[in-house]
Formats: C-alpha cells, structure tokens, sequence
C-alpha cells in the first residue's frame, strides 16, 4: 500500500490532544480546532461503502426485483421477500419487521422493488441506530487501552493500524502491541503499521507470554506518556481453552496496573464468514468482554447482511466498518448510510435530500 503522510509526534503537534472523553467520530477524532468533516468527505465515504457493499446490494436487489415485477402484495410475494432476507443473512428478525411494515403500507396494491428497498432500508436502519454509536476514549487513563481481539484473518492487525492511523491524525500518540505472538507475519505487519503512522511497536519472539508482554507495554506507555495503547491478540478457535486462558491472564494483568482496564475490547468480525460471525461475538463476548465491534471484508462478499443480523441478536455497539485495504476504508459506522447502501439506494446530502444514485 502507498506510504502514509508523515504524522505529526506530540512534541511537533500544535496543540496537545485533550484529556477527558473523546469520541472518535466522522473521519477523525474531534480534537478542539479541528474542522468535523466535509460534506465531499462524507459523500465519498458513502460511495466507497455502497461500492463495497456493492456484492451484498446487488445480490439482494436481483431477487427482490424478480419478485416485485408487477405484482400486488399478497401472502405469497410477503412469504418469498422473508425467504430473500433471510437467506441475504440479515436474520429473521429484521426479515419480519420489514415484510410487517410492507405489508402495513402495500398489502393488496402494486409495488414495486424500489418501494420495497426503501421500506427495507428504513427497517434496517431502525435495527443498526441503537448500536451506531461512536468509539469513546477516557484519556483521564492514561493510556486508554484498546484491546483487539478476534479469529485468526479476521482482520485485528490491520484494524489496529488503520485505527492507529485515524489517532495520530488527530493528534494523539498511540503504542502498538504485537500481542498475536505465535504468528511471525502478525507481528512483521504490525511493525510495518508502526512505520507507516509514526508509532513505537511492543514486540517480542514467537511464543513469548502475551501477558508477561501487556505488562511490559502497559508501563512503556505510562511512563512515555503515549494516549492510547493498541494490543493484538491470537485468534486461535482450536483450541479455545488456550485462547481463553491467554485472554484472561492478558485482562488479568492490564487491571492489576489499572482496574479499568481495558477500556476497550473491540471484536473485529470478517464479514464474508456469515452466520459464523454470530458464534464468534458470542464465544469472545464470554472470554474477553467485548464491548465493541468492527466489520471488516465487507467489500469481499454479498453476506454484508450479516452485521444487521448481529445488531438485531447482541445489541452490541458496532464502531467502525471497513471496506477495503486502504486506510480511509476503516470509518465510524452509521446506521443511515449502512443501511441506504445495503438496500442499494443513494447517497443523501447533509440536507437530507436525495444526492445522485
């Protein structure tokens, strides 16, 4: 991937990123002075996230389309969208409140597929508001400890740099820590993430105890004054007595140095793994008290319906999505445009009318 532009260190940043909560939202951290995001910003953002959740629209608006071609809704075409909705992995749930709402609006008249995308983008946005919310740090906890945890090509190490990216951007100085140590190539492709965004990596040999080195960074970043220390952790489903063991003793250690620790356990969730998503943020959900989530690969599958399937079953606050390799392809998630992409329709300007499809 291209370099990254040089970041600033906190010794040549203008000014001091803030202490307090601050909530990670728009493309960057709001940090006092900084401008919130363009509307250009914001409409390119949504064209990358319908461009990546291209494969789940278009899937999906085929065989809406084929259903919905002149015809009026009756029980058998109402019967035929839930099968669609269900099998597009966006859940039972969400598949009733959207041919409940159909059904309320259109029974017995004409409909067409673009009435029933709209009907449907509005139901899943209804199902995603409660958990958009966006990523807080406490820099009262200094460092706010984001720990990553998720199965192995989940994409953690990559979230872990991207977010780093996003952090230094807006000022505030992060500690990477390969804490994924049975893996050599988690730990180069952290190293390399460190050089790209300008931050000191944590490392040590394959094997090494994953707790003894959360101790050993924890207290690099205290005493260096670093904000925000970001930790990769294994992902090994095999064996999950092991991995259960090494997340605990990592929790374990990080709240003897502090007990709020962490502050953050982000699930990073590999969209193109279906209805395996859900088992995941169930099993490391009891492990690791995870309290947030990032959707990632949503650009390499038609299953991006899943994330609305999830929102619907664990309520659990879903911070960031991805959509492809770059660093901007990692944004705060919002329920509107997730769902308007999803449902294939158009982008909104920040008036709420209808931008170009």
């Amino acid at each position: 991937p291209p370099p990254l532009p040089a970041s600033p260190t906190r010794s040549e940043s203008p000014a001091r990123a803030p202490r307090g909560k601050v909530a990670l939202d728009g493309n960057r951290p709001q940090v006092p002075a900084q401008a919130v995001a363009s509307a250009g910003e914001k409409t390119g953002w949504f064209a990358r996230l319908r461009k990546g959740l291209s494969r789940s629209s278009q899937a999906l608006g085929e065989n809406i389309a084929a259903v919905f071609t002149k015809r009026k809704l009756d029980e058998d075409t109402l019967q035929e969208l839930e099968d669609i909705l269900v099998q597009s992995d966006l859940g039972i749930e969400t598949a009733m409140k959207v041919t409940d709402a159909l059904s309320a609006q259109r029974y017995g008249k004409d409909v067409t597929d673009e009435e029933v995308r709209a009907i449907m983008a509005g139901e899943i946005e209804t199902v995603l508001a409660p958990v958009a919310r966006s990523l807080e740090l406490d820099l009262d906890h200094q460092p706010h400890v984001i720990l990553v945890v998720g199965v192995n090509g989940s994409g953690k190490t990559t979230t872990i740099g991207k977010l780093s990216a996003k952090l230094k951007a807006g000022g505030f100085s992060t500690l990477l820590v390969a804490g994924d140590t049975f893996r050599a190539a988690a730990i180069e492709q952290l190293k390399i993430w460190g050089e790209r965004t300008g931050s000191p990596v944590i490392a040590r040999e394959i094997g090494a105890d994953a707790a003894g080195l959360a101790f050993d960074a924890w207290n690099r970043a205290r005493d260096e004054g670093h904000d925000v220390m970001l930790m990769d952790t294994a992902g090994r489903l095999q064996n999950k007595t092991e991995l259960m063991a090494e997340l605990e003793k990592i929790i374990r250690v990080l709240r003897k140095q502090d007990p709020s620790a962490p502050h953050t356990v982000l699930l990073t969730l590999d969209a193109t793994t279906g209805q395996n998503a859900l088992n995941q943020v169930e099993i490391f959900g009891k492990v690791a008290g995870v309290n947030g989530l990032v959707m990632t690969k949503l650009d390499g599958t038609a299953r991006g319906g899943i994330l609305v399937a999830i929102a619907a079953r664990h309520r659990m606050p879903v911070y960031f999505v991805g959509v492809g390799e770059g660093v901007d392809d990692l944004e705060p998630f919002e329920a509107r445009d997730f769902a308007r992409s999803i449902a294939g329709l158009s982008a909104t300007d920040l008036s709420g009318s209808e931008g170009g499809a």
